[in-house]
């Protein structure tokens, strides 16, 4: 990134530090069930609003183009969303985490 281009802003830190921005980008509403949502298979706007419990529009609208600015999401040209390979890439990362949940949910 050179000294012309804007650092993304972080909510509460000062700093940029990726992974202050990854987590803050991941943290909104919304992000990480739109990227698990997409994990399998690309999705329209409207058959991901429908797996994100009917979601505000207006709201998956704003994650969809955070997520795309980003680089994990990607505007079909068949029309609906995908993830893209660092979006398939991040997606893998939650893997180990999805399989604690589903043990430590057994055991509560």
């Amino acid at each position: 990134m050179n000294k012309t281009e804007k650092k993304p802003g972080v909510r509460g830190s000062r700093t940029g530090r990726p992974i202050m921005v990854l987590l803050d980008l991941l943290g909104r509403r919304w992000s990480l069930r739109i990227l698990w949502e997409l994990r399998d298979k690309p999705l329209t706007s409207r058959a991901l609003r429908a797996t994100c419990d009917e979601a505000s529009p207006t709201v998956l609208q704003a994650r969809l183009s955070e997520l795309r600015e980003a680089g994990f999401v990607e505007l079909l040209p068949a029309g609906g969303y995908g993830l893209t390979g660092l979006g398939r890439e991040l997606n893998e990362t939650f893997l180990p985490l999805h399989r604690f949940a589903e043990r430590w949910s057994k055991s509560h």
